[in-house]
């Protein structure tokens, strides 16, 4: 058991985009917003943490993005919680660049409708997979 978890772990980094998540603010600290689970999300534009298989809302708008953190997808809510991409990730006034601190902490996942116990939450999340 023990191998195949240490197997699919490695799929999963082989088959996400880990330097992504440095083209967007707090990219490597965004919440992992699976009930009872503490951590973090690492793969942000997979159905997945690990990454791998499908991407999720907001892993389409930041490829439609040409994977760049934009004005547009700053304030999009691409998985319609009512809070904007920017908001979620620390950088609500959509200011943040490359290599920039960003002004705030992320509170929430962008691809990831929160709260996931929300009845419409559940629906927006038919495909995501909570290890």
């Amino acid at each position: 058991m023990r191998s195949l978890l240490a197997l699919l772990c490695l799929c999963g980094t082989a088959l996400s985009h880990p330097g992504f998540r440095l083209l967007i603010p707090n990219g490597i600290n965004v919440p992992n917003p699976c009930i009872n689970v503490v951590g973090l999300w690492n793969a942000v534009g997979h159905n997945i943490e690990i990454g791998g298989g499908p991407g999720n809302v907001f892993g389409a708008d930041f490829v439609a993005a040409n994977t760049q953190w934009t004005k547009d997808l700053c304030q999009k809510d691409s998985d319609m919680d009512g809070k904007t991409n920017g908001e979620e990730l620390g950088d609500p006034n959509c200011v943040w660049k490359q290599g920039d601190a960003p002004a705030g902490d992320a509170t929430g996942h962008p691809g990831i409708c929160e709260p996931m116990s929300d009845a419409n939450c559940m629906k927006i999340n038919a495909n995501i997979t909570c290890i």
